[in-house]
């Protein structure tokens, strides 16, 4: 899981096993930000973070979810309000970095047994992200 400031710079990675669900690790990916910054308030996400007990842990941290809410069984669904419409719109800069990202080998598919190797490849490849946009 990777975490984007608004200009699609990464700030914050975290490799986990596949087995847990993704609402699980969002919180776990939230603390190891490098970046301490204060105007982290928005966290824009795709509709798997759509979880009310996540939206009230995060807000208790000051940080509002912006996640597409699921079709529920009843048929009924939520929409998002405008202005979390205007702010999701810009995830379009996420996505940008994963195909940055995508463009070297070995972070588009898994080759290594090992959590740590796969970790320290990520790193590498999101440092020559930022250093490739400075």
């Amino acid at each position: 899981m990777l975490l984007t400031d608004g200009e699609g710079t990464p700030i914050g990675l975290d490799v986990g096993s596949a087995s847990p669900h993704e609402v699980n690790l969002i919180e776990d990916l939230v603390s190891q930000s490098q970046v301490d910054c204060p105007r982290q308030t928005r966290l824009l996400y795709d509709k798997a973070a759509d979880s009310g007990p996540l939206r009230m842990r995060l807000s208790w941290h000051g940080i509002h979810l912006i996640a597409p809410y699921r079709k529920r069984t009843n048929g009924s669904q939520k929409r998002l309000s405008a202005g979390d419409q205007s702010h999701y719109s810009s995830r379009w800069k996420v996505e940008r970095t994963f195909s940055w990202l995508k463009e070297y080998r070995r972070l588009g598919m898994r080759w290594e047994y090992h959590a740590h190797l796969f970790k320290g490849f990520w790193q590498l490849g999101c440092l020559f992200t930022i250093l490739k946009n400075f």
